[in-house]
């Protein structure tokens, strides 16, 4: 089974050292691609790896944990943090942090974090697969697009309107005047699927489109559909689709 990959922003030298060496990456199922001592050094890493897992302190030189998760759009991260500020849970809360652990916290506790966070995303990766079996001729994914509930409805319609822009979960909310917790639960009640997971097929959907016609290449596609870099955009559409768009662009199946 391919590990998920890891990148670990921490500016204190003691805690990256002990985090990488005390935590069993491969039998948890996961891998270390890069790590940074600061929040510029993080962005450039995760731009560069895009890491299915950031792990990361929020006050770091340069640039902020928080701030760092925001412009490189990652979906799913710990945070480590010695302050209890409200504030900075509550902002960790909107970027769909995964978890937020107290310094000091032990090796089991993070751990123990990580191996929640793995069965997650082995979740997710089950309902892609299920979304992936119910694409038509054309190799769009079929979803739900009028449910039984209007709030969710009425959520879809946005991400019909809306997807070329940064949205997410949170937008979404604030503009139902709803809890991004309430909206969440209802959407995956209704659609059986997550948010994210419902945003990103629209958005692989337009692209199948756009990559048909061979005047648009592929960071005009991802620009086009509301993907952050062309990097996520490649790893979010080989996850529905089982390509890269430039492999399913020239008709090859292989994945090497």
């Amino acid at each position: 089974m391919t590990p998920f990959t890891v990148v670990i922003v921490e500016d204190e030298q003691l805690i990256r050292e002990e985090i990488l060496q005390s935590t069993p990456w491969e039998r948890i199922g996961l891998q270390v691609v890069g790590s940074a001592a600061d929040g510029i050094e993080g962005e450039r890493i995760i731009r560069e790896t895009e890491p299915d897992i950031v792990i990361t302190d929020i006050r770091l030189p340069g640039q902020d944990g928080l701030e760092m998760l925001r412009t490189c759009a990652v979906e799913h991260a710990i945070i480590l943090s010695g302050h209890s500020d409200f504030t900075y849970m509550r902002t960790a809360i909107k970027l769909g942090v995964f978890d937020y652990l107290r310094k000091p916290f032990d090796d089991e506790e993070l751990e123990q974090t990580l191996i929640s966070l793995v069965e997650a995303l082995r979740q997710e990766e089950d309902e892609i697969a299920s979304l992936g079996n119910t694409r038509t001729d054309g190799n769009r994914i079929e979803l739900p697009v009028k449910v039984s509930n209007h709030i969710v409805d009425h959520a879809i319609r946005i991400i019909a309107h809306q997807y070329a822009k940064p949205i997410g979960l949170q937008e979404t909310a604030t503009h139902l005047n709803i809890s991004e917790g309430h909206l969440s639960r209802l959407f995956k009640e209704h659609t059986g699927i997550n948010f994210l997971q419902y945003l990103n097929a629209w958005r692989v959907n337009r692209a199948l489109e756009l990559l048909d016609d061979p005047r648009m290449n592929i960071t005009m596609v991802c620009t086009r559909c509301g993907f952050p870099t062309p990097g996520y955009f490649t790893k979010v559409f080989r996850r529905f689709i089982g390509m890269t768009p430039t492999q399913y662009r020239t008709g090859t199946d292989s994945l090497t």
